[in-house]
């Protein structure tokens, strides 16, 4: 069994570990490398240099396999701790290019900007019915109002899924739908785009989870404010994970 010392700084103090081989290495070390790759635009390969640099050696596959074992399952941990989203919802689509092809992604959001339901498909009939469904049962919250774009698509979904639900359709009135797809664009970006339909799905599942907790709405925050529902925000992570700071 092949065994070797590494230094990291870990809980803001300087620790040495003892990395065996075939054996995970602390919790800390894994919770923060999911936190690095969801929060910001960075691939696995940056992540490992980052970590490097900590003194934790470890490659970018061992990252890649610990963000698609843990990543969703600490996005749920998160949805559950979120607030009680609000009555009213948000719904657009956005195009996406995977392998060529333009493939459709359905986002909904409520009004506070927080992720409902992410929905990526091939084609655009039905979508909307089907992703309205899933975000009116969201945690059993009934939607007291929709907003959509004019998409001739949402009033048909509107009609069949839930038509006693107030419907707004308007051009300007859904910018908060519009404006979350800004952090799937970077991410996009800097992955050279999604590879397949299941890929982006379950990137998104988890991203939209774990991305909006450590990402406050900083320009209604001071300073001073900002540090403080960061701190608390960590403080989730952390429990959630089982790790300390760091």
């Amino acid at each position: 069994m092949v065994s070797w010392l590494v230094a990291a700084r870990i809980g803001g103090r300087d620790r040495c570990i003892v990395v065996v081989e075939g054996v995970p290495l602390p919790g800390e070390i894994i919770a923060l490398c999911v936190r690095l790759y969801r929060r910001f635009p960075l691939s696995f390969r940056e992540v490992e240099a980052m970590m490097l640099a900590r003194g934790v050696v470890v490659s970018y596959e061992t990252i890649r396999a610990w963000c698609a074992k843990f990543g969703q399952a600490y996005a749920n941990q998160l949805r559950r701790r979120r607030p009680r989203p609000g009555d009213k919802g948000h719904l657009d689509e956005v195009f996406v290019e995977i392998n060529g092809a333009h493939r459709y992604l359905w986002r909904a959001v409520d009004q506070h900007g927080s992720v409902l339901d992410v929905l990526v498909h091939a084609e655009m009939r039905k979508q909307p019915e089907s992703s309205s469904a899933n975000c009116s049962r969201d945690r059993g919250m009934c939607r007291v109002c929709w907003v959509t774009d004019k998409l001739a698509a949402y009033g048909a979904a509107h009609r069949v899924v839930m038509p006693s639900v107030q419907h707004r359709q308007s051009k300007y009135l859904n910018n908060r739908a519009e404006n979350s797809h800004q952090p799937t664009r970077q991410r996009e970006r800097a992955m050279k785009r999604f590879k397949s339909i299941r890929h982006a799905q379950t990137f998104l599942s988890a991203f939209s989870g774990i991305s909006p907790h450590l990402r406050p709405r900083r320009h209604l925050l001071s300073a001073a404010e900002y540090r403080l529902v960061m701190a608390d925000r960590f403080a989730v992570y952390n429990e959630i994970t089982g790790t300390t700071a760091a």
